[in-house]
């Protein structure tokens, strides 16, 4: 059993019948491993960054629900557990749980950002929401500037944008 084809379907599942947020992990997910392969991630840091990738927004329900916000740091607080629940019942090892819940808790706080699996999440979710949200050049300049560290991230927010 591949645990990442499992994992999406069971997100797909989780958001059954809200396409936006399908297409939008599904995308973040995409750009998070093109930017680890790229940065030459190892294998092990590579998993754990796809699964957060997935799953990184699965807080959005929760924070809609409980606060009647999406907002991120609901987002953060909100997510952890549903994700623990759902990657311990498709069998992830512990050490990967512990370290998806951990990102999700943070992906959206660009302070001590550790690791480069956080810092790549963080840049493939700008690259996503900087479309989504049709942010003027200007804003995708200033991400550029504030956000982004790796080559490979950089290179492709610059190419996706043309800047």
């Amino acid at each position: 059993m591949d645990l990442l084809h499992e994992l999406t379907l069971s997100m797909i599942k989780y958001y059954q019948g809200d396409p936006k947020r399908i297409q939008h992990f599904i995308k973040v997910h995409s750009f998070a491993r093109l930017i680890g392969i790229g940065e030459k991630l190892d294998a092990d840091t590579l998993f754990v960054l796809e699964a957060a990738a997935l799953t990184h927004d699965i807080g959005i329900k929760p924070a809609k629900a409980k606060f009647n916000s999406s907002g991120g740091k609901f987002q953060e607080q909100e997510g952890p557990a549903p994700a623990r629940k759902m990657l311990t019942e498709l069998g992830f090892d512990e050490n990967v749980i512990d370290r998806v819940c951990y990102l999700i808790a943070h992906h959206h706080t660009y302070t001590d950002i550790n690791g480069m699996d956080y810092q790549i999440l963080v840049e493939a979710d700008f690259i996503v929401n900087l479309y989504e949200d049709s942010l003027p050049k200007k804003s995708v300049q200033t991400a550029l500037e504030r956000i982004f560290r790796t080559e490979t991230g950089k290179c492709l927010c610059k190419t996706v944008f043309d800047i």
